[in-house]
């Protein structure tokens, strides 16, 4: 059985930083893809953040600059480095991970974000 289990959300003042952390449990083949996700209420789960198993990575327009994502394939976790964390960041954060079983995602972390 795999579990994905997410760390490090909380609450912040505008400026502020935090940094997400992903631990993927259980027996899975090759990771592919990780990836962090977000969802305010009453909007979609936009992608915030993705690196691919080779170490490429993506962002989101709103937040490059100011995000940084990071793996460990050897520890199978996934983090975000949020810096300058704006009032419209605040959601809740998923993490996501893409493997040959296939797609998994955690319960998710809030993030909140005071001005």
């Amino acid at each position: 059985q795999v579990q994905l289990v997410e760390s490090g959300g909380g609450s912040v003042q505008a400026g502020g930083s935090l940094t997400l952390t992903c631990v993927v449990y259980g027996t899975i083949a090759p990771i592919f893809g990780m990836g962090w996700y977000r969802q305010a209420p009453g909007k979609q789960r936009d992608l915030v953040a993705g690196v691919a198993r080779t170490g490429a990575r993506h962002y989101a327009d709103f937040v490059k600059g100011r995000f940084t994502i990071s793996r460990d394939n050897d520890k199978n976790m996934v983090s975000l480095q949020m810096n300058n964390l704006k009032p419209e960041d605040a959601a809740v954060y998923y993490c996501k991970i893409e493997a040959v079983q296939g797609a998994y995602w955690g319960p998710g972390t809030q993030v909140t974000v005071s001005a």
